[in-house]
Order: structure tokens, then sequence, then C-alpha cells
């Protein structure tokens, strides 16, 4: 008798491990059929699109560029105070404008260069030496040539010359 309970005891101890490794193989023998049908799917162009969609080659269309016009600004040389290291700063700029507005701005040039020149003189000597204060700079002196000009006229204002020499 002590012998078969032994061998129930056996059985049912090797019993879960068979049940227990099923799982696992179906798993594993699932995840193999769904990769496969999953690129069976995309080549096929199931999903994704078609293959030929995947291989043809988009032509880029060049946009008309918009309008514009450029008005030139004459060199301002700004003196810059005794205590700094570079004596003057040298500054050319042209602004982007829309071509019906060119001549207005042209006519106005006298008021943007005074404007301008105003505000390089009154920005103080370490802006004018940090790297990244150009960007700062162009959007003041932007909305300062806007504000004499009328908004809409100026779209932009290019710096041809920063230099500090």
């Amino acid at each position: 008798m002590a012998e078969a309970d032994q061998t129930t005891d056996e059985t049912s101890e090797d019993a879960p491990k068979r049940a227990s490794k099923m799982p696992l193989i179906l798993g594993f023998v699932l995840a193999i059929l769904g990769g496969g049908g999953g690129f069976f799917a995309v080549q096929s162009g199931l999903i994704g699109g078609s293959p030929e969609e995947a291989h043809e080659e988009v032509e880029p269309v060049a946009e008309d560029l918009p309008e514009l016009a450029f008005v030139p600004m004459e060199t301002l040389v700004i003196n810059l105070p005794e205590h700094a290291q570079a004596k003057h700063l040298l500054f050319t700029a042209q602004l982007e404008v829309e071509p019906a507005f060119s001549q207005e701005v042209t006519d106005l040039m006298p008021r943007i260069v005074d404007v301008l020149n105003g505000y390089l003189r009154a920005v103080r000597v370490a802006e004018l030496e940090d790297p990244t204060a150009l960007i700062r700079l162009r959007a003041q002196m932007l909305r300062r040539v806007q504000v004499v000009v009328g908004d809409g006229r100026v779209k932009d204002i290019l710096i041809m010359e920063f230099v500090l020499n």
C-alpha cells in the first residue's frame, strides 16, 4: 500500500509540470503566427498601403515665392563708450517689404535710421558683445521700424553687417 501511495504522489506531481509548459508553447506558436501574419499583411499591402506606393518617388513641387522687395539701409557707425573693448559698431541692414510699400518705406528712411541709431546707442555694450543678443536686438529693431512705418509694411529686417571693432 505504501507503494500505491507513492505512485499516486508521483503522478500527481508530474501532471502539473506537463500542464505548465503547454501555455508557454502555445504562446510561442501564437507569437510566431502573429509575426508572420503581420509581415504578410504589410508586404501584401493590406496594412500601410501597397508596396508599389512605397517605392514611388514623389517629386517636390516648388511653390511660388511671395513677391518681396528689399530696401537697403545705409551703414550706421555707432561710437561705443570708452570703457568698452570695441570702439565702434558697424551696422548695415535691409528691410523686407511688400513691393507696394517699397517707396513709402524709402521715403521714411531718415526716421528709420534715426530710431535705429538712437536704439543702438542706448543698448549696453555687454548686450552687444553677447553672441546670442543679435536675435533679441533684431526683434527690438524690427518692432521699432514697424512703429515708424506702420504695421504690415515691413515684414523683416535682414542684418547684413554687425561688426564690433
